[in-house]
């Protein structure tokens, strides 16, 4: 039901992070997946995978509706309604009532009944919502089955890099909110070739990932205010119970940029590569303009890097970050 989303090259973007050295990144552009990001890829498996279990436990083929509930304010939302839809099974949405009207609509879109709350109240209400339903709850990054299915981004960009030339993969990019897609990555990527560095990036105001692995110990976020001003308001969330240890024993660094870094690389990928991503996703590629990464770089002799951008969902009727004052 996923699609198998291409890869991109840039010699722009590979003479700026390499310079005059060999160096080649391959983008794995899940822009281009259903929903316009890779999070519909967790929420299929999950869904495909309660649905088989539910079969097995009843013995038939045949199962009343199982209603799937999230908490989302965007692409987790869209991909657990298409998903549901696909099999023919209702999703409930649970959103803030400050979400983004073009995300809700997508949500609607896809099939979901969305439920609009106060942020704070998010947690209770799909609490209750899967109480009062018998419903599924489905995690947007915190579930196994959700993490198991990122995972198979880099999988085929595995296969991808080969088809392209490029036997052997030194490092994966990505970014980091919640962690499903990095632990899911990093289990996949480690299991491939246990040398290749996993490395991911984040915001600098919301960076619980960067303090949680530098100290060894799963913390929150240090300062809410900033957090809730940061663009890339799909990495605003915590690493969960389930994918904390994944990233503290299998994640090699987590690099950390600025809301202006983050804006300068999303502009710079829609210039160059012609393609829409989301704040987000330009945490990835602002990574690799680091000193942090250059470093790295230079030090492990680092020339075939993956990156994953992670989707393209943005408003249109918003001000693009970097037009922005």
């Amino acid at each position: 039901l996923t699609n198998r989303t291409p890869v991109l090259t840039c010699r722009t973007i590979d003479s700026q992070v390499f310079g005059d050295d060999d160096g080649r990144i391959l983008f794995k552009c899940e822009n281009f997946q259903r929903v316009g990001a890779f999070k519909f890829r967790g929420a299929c498996n999950a869904v495909a995978a309660v649905l088989e279990r539910k079969r097995e436990e009843a013995g038939t083929a045949e199962l009343a509706p199982v209603r799937f509930v999230t908490e989302s304010s965007g692409n987790h939302g869209q991909g657990l309604a298409l998903a549901a839809k696909l099999q023919g099974h209702p999703a409930v949405v649970v959103v803030p009532n400050d979400a983004p009207k073009v995300k809700v609509e997508a949500m609607e879109g896809y099939g979901a009944e969305v439920v609009q709350v106060p942020p704070e109240e998010r947690k209770s209400e799909c609490q209750r919502v899967v109480a009062e339903t018998n419903g599924t709850l489905i995690h947007p990054s915190n579930e196994p089955l959700v993490m198991a299915g990122q995972g198979t981004a880099f999988l085929e960009l595995w296969e991808q890099a080969v088809d392209l030339g490029v036997e052997k993969l030194d490092v994966i990019v990505m970014p980091v909110g919640g962690g499903g897609l990095l632990s899911g990555v990093a289990v996949a990527a480690k299991a491939i070739n246990p040398d290749i560095l996993v490395i991911a990036g984040e915001p600098l105001q919301a960076n619980d990932a960067y303090n949680s692995l530098k100290g060894g110990e799963h913390v929150g976020h240090a300062d809410g205010a900033a957090v809730a001003k940061s663009i890339a308001g799909g990495l605003l969330t915590i690493l969960g119970s389930n994918t904390w240890p994944v990233v503290r024993d299998l994640v090699d660094d987590i690099i950390c940029v600025t809301e202006e870094e983050i804006a300068s690389a999303m502009k710079l990928v829609m210039e160059r590569m012609k393609i829409v991503i989301e704040p987000s996703s330009a945490v990835a590629v602002a990574a690799l303009m680091r000193p942090e990464f250059q470093a790295l770089r230079q030090e492990r002799g680092l020339k075939n890097v993956g990156i994953v951008l992670t989707g393209g969902n943005v408003d249109l009727t918003a001000p693009l970050p970097f037009l922005q004052s």
